[in-house]
């Protein structure tokens, strides 16, 4: 099972389609996401942040892991990829202010994208620097 995963994780694909669900998902008119009332979590958006760019950094971390072999090279690879995740946090947060309908900013989910793309990179450097 180990390996059938391993299989997967390592390709280049997983982390574009990784990339692709979460400009997706983030890029959803508001009036299309669902509402919960009856079970509603408090600032569980920010859950959701914080999984999607620690996803982010640890799929693209984990694929680069499997084509290199030096550590120094890794660790500036793993930062590379740390502040692209940033990047690219902040960068959604715009669209959705002003480009996405019903959509807002908010500094609070970067922030969330900030510490998910942080505990990539932190798992990243402890389980996958050899």
């Amino acid at each position: 099972m180990k390996r059938l995963i391993q299989k997967y994780l390592r390709n280049i694909y997983f982390p574009i389609a990784w990339t692709l669900i979460v400009a997706f998902l983030l890029s959803i008119p508001g009036t299309m996401l669902p509402s919960e009332t009856h079970f509603a979590l408090p600032n569980f958006d920010k859950l959701v942040h914080i999984c999607f760019f620690g996803g982010f950094v640890l799929s693209w971390n984990f694929y680069l892991s499997e084509r290199s072999n030096s550590s120094a090279r890794l660790l500036r690879w793993y930062f590379l990829v740390f502040v692209l995740g940033n990047t690219f946090g902040i960068g959604m947060e715009f669209i959705q202010k002003y480009y996405i309908p019903f959509r807002d900013f908010d500094t609070e989910d970067i922030i969330a994208d900030m510490i998910g793309a942080g505990l990539g990179y932190g798992v990243s450097n402890i389980f996958f620097i050899k």
